[in-house]
């Protein structure tokens, strides 16, 4: 295998989504600060690597916090969006900010859960010639058994229906600003990154690390927001739903033509019994069948309604930070 290894001190970004976070953000910038001084020292990190949060509309003192530290750390820097545009957007924002001025950013979450400690495997696959590590969890202890068995099944569900993603694996990744440049090439508005990534194709490899509980607050994915994120996915890039949609359509036909010739048989033999239950039992069937295929198609095409229209992803209010984010890496 042809090797490409890096030779120089990378500047390395460490690029971390917020909404509403003020009760984990100074544990967190305390940590990752420690984390990159001591990447630094050991010549994975150069002079000017950052951390780069990025607040997504948050109602609580996040961006306050945010400001507060990059004044006082010099490691500290800051993106504001104008509204609360969804993490997927605010994690965009944030790897589009430091592509120009990283050799590469590592995407992680504001709530500790990511294992920080190995930052260093990931920096190190970057050094060997890899533009995609994708963050992987050995194991799902920490879940409850609910979201335990409902992640399983996304990933599985999203296999068969040939949208590729990295088993286990969230938005904790790094890209190489080669990977972060091809990843500004993908214009779609409903942004589903953990599907997009592995389109990029460049090399890539896994660091497998442990997930620890969340330090404080609350999960910003509840059960509704997990099953729209899931929706997201498989609509943004699968259209098989749509090739299900035919084949039931194409079964319940056949079923029907064979539904008529019995009930003409039985007409003509003198066997036809008047029967409420079986007449409505039909039309609700076929009628929740019908609703069901329609809610699909409409799914599809609010997707469309949303690429056509071509909106902004998102729009930035404010930076902070010493190095204000846009400024070219040298």
């Amino acid at each position: 295998m042809h090797e490409n290894p890096k030779t120089h001190i990378p500047t390395v970004y460490l690029v971390v989504p917020c909404y509403n976070e003020e009760e984990v953000l100074p544990e967190t910038v305390k940590r990752l600060t420690a984390k990159l001084q001591q990447m630094q020292q050991a010549g994975l990190a150069g002079e000017k690597s950052r951390m780069l949060f990025v607040d997504d509309g948050s109602k609580d003192r996040t961006w306050e916090l945010i400001s507060a530290f990059s004044a006082q750390n010099p490691l500290v820097t800051g993106l504001k969006l104008a509204h609360n545009r969804g993490h997927q957007n605010a994690l965009l924002a944030g790897l589009m900010e430091a592509k120009d001025r990283a050799d590469c950013a590592i995407s992680l979450d504001a709530d500790l859960q990511d294992d920080i400690e190995v930052l260093d495997e990931f920096v190190q696959k970057f050094l060997e010639g890899c533009d995609v590590v994708y963050g992987v969890r050995k194991k799902r202890e920490t879940d409850t058994f609910f979201k335990r068995t409902t992640a399983q099944g996304f990933y599985k569900v999203m296999r068969i229906l040939g949208v590729e993603t990295v088993y286990n694996h969230a938005d904790y990744r790094l890209m190489s600003q080669r990977a972060l440049d091809a990843l500004s090439e993908y214009r779609e508005v409903n942004l589903f990154l953990r599907g997009i990534v592995p389109l990029i194709g460049y090399r890539s490899d896994y660091v497998y690390y442990d997930r620890h509980e969340r330090f404080a607050g609350e999960s910003k994915y509840p059960l509704k927001k997990m099953i729209s994120f899931a929706l997201d996915g498989i609509t943004s890039f699968s259209v098989k739903p749509l090739k299900i949609i035919s084949n039931l359509g194409i079964l319940v036909s056949v079923l029907s033509v064979g539904g008529l010739i019995y009930a003409l048989i039985s007409y003509f033999t003198g066997n036809a019994v008047a029967g409420w239950t079986a007449t409505v039992s039909s039309i609700w069937l076929l009628g929740g069948i019908q609703l069901l295929c329609i809610g699909v198609v409409g799914g599809y095409v609010g997707k469309i309604y949303s690429e056509v229209k071509a909106r902004p992803r998102y729009r930035i209010e404010e930076k902070a930070g010493e190095d204000k984010p846009g400024q070219p890496r040298e």
